[in-house]
């Protein structure tokens, strides 16, 4: 795919842009300029262009309104010691972008492609991308359906775009968030979409959501569908369980079955923790062993991870079954040591032993 680049004509003032880089909130100011490119079933893929961030028209009958065919993914650029910028595991994104795609039988986009597209907007927008630890470009690739039409069946055309905003962190990590555990809704079935990463499963999550905040509840934790037992994952993020204390501690995850999203960010933590010499798990946890767990103190901290978060520390969680607090209820050593060590390797100043950073062209 040739991408070109056609820079906006209009572009944000200077000390406009280093201002709203200095305080960028989460989704609050975008960049000057995104990517898009166009497909169609006859010819496949047009060149992509770098345009002035701006609208997009769309016919009222494009299928994308109507039957939801939509993917995206999550991803970001941070700053380096050297003045550079780095995307963390861009392939691991682009993978799970073709990944998506195949399930709601949009056209999967070739790596290299994406991983392009999303450099070469990271390069002509180097100015918004923030210098502080923790803080980063923010940078969301999308797909959706295009084709005009009212007929249930895979759209022949789509739109693949990529925006980018600067981010501070998501959540305080210096203080745990509050979750509430849904007995009374799921996120995804065996063989549904629960693994694709597309609109639908975050609008079906939103009811959840507005439940656990009318608890006092920042986030909503989800239990499987079929039992509505075990543990699968925390809003739109994977879940960590520590067990034990110290360097005997073991690092517990709930395994991917299927419902799941294939966290990029969970499978970095596999390994970080493996790095700093503790003990890594995936297996399945229930709800009643969550509970027992914390009361006995053998579950000493809960983490939950994403790319937007990093990592965000859990202390109370509350349900239909009673609240039990981890810990003292604030962030713990272990959870903080994972987040500070993968700080590091996104920013530079601890050495990348995976090679997951992939610097900007320049």
């Amino acid at each position: 795919m040739k991408i070109n680049i056609n820079p906006n004509s209009n572009p944000v003032p200077a000390a406009e842009r280093e201002k709203r880089v200095a305080e960028p909130g989460f989704g609050k100011y975008f960049t000057d300029h995104m990517v898009t490119a166009q497909w169609n079933q006859g010819a496949g893929w047009s060149d992509a262009n770098v345009q002035a961030y701006g609208p997009i028209s769309l016919d009222p009958a494009a299928m994308v309104f109507h039957y939801g065919q939509e993917i995206f993914e999550g991803m970001k650029a941070y700053s380096q010691p050297d003045g550079s910028i780095a995307l963390f595991r861009p392939e691991a994104n682009a993978l799970r972008f073709a990944k998506s795609a195949a399930r709601i039988t949009l056209p999967e986009l070739p790596v290299n492609d994406f991983v392009s597209a999303v450099d070469a907007l990271v390069k002509i927008d180097s100015g918004w991308v923030p210098k502080r630890v923790g803080e980063s470009l923010y940078i969301r690739p999308f797909m959706i359906a295009t084709e005009v039409g009212l007929g249930v069946r895979p759209s022949n055309q789509a739109l693949f775009a990529v925006i980018a905003t600067p981010a501070a962190a998501y959540f305080n990590a210096a203080k745990a968030v509050t979750v509430w555990i849904s007995t009374e809704y799921v996120r995804a079935a065996l063989g549904g979409t629960g693994e694709a990463k597309c609109g639908g499963n975050y609008a079906a999550s939103l009811l959840a959501q507005q439940q656990a905040a009318a608890q006092g509840c920042d986030q909503v934790v989800w239990l499987d569908a079929q039992e509505r037992r075990y543990v699968e994952e925390m809003g739109g993020m994977n879940l960590y369980f520590v067990k034990g204390r110290g360097k005997d501690a073991t690092i517990f995850t709930p395994k991917l079955t299927g419902t799941l999203l294939p966290g990029i960010t969970r499978d970095s933590i596999l390994s970080v923790a493996s790095d700093l010499g503790y003990k890594v798990e995936e297996g399945m946890i229930s709800i009643d062993e969550w509970r027992d767990g914390v009361a006995s103190g053998e579950i000493s901290e809960i983490f939950a991870c994403g790319t937007a978060a990093v990592i965000a520390p859990v202390g109370t969680a509350k349900s239909v079954h009673g609240t039990w607090v981890t810990g003292d209820g604030n962030p713990g050593q272990i959870t903080m040591e994972i987040r500070n060590h993968l700080l590091g390797i996104q920013h530079g100043t601890i050495a990348d032993k995976h090679g997951w950073m992939k610097k900007v062209s320049q």
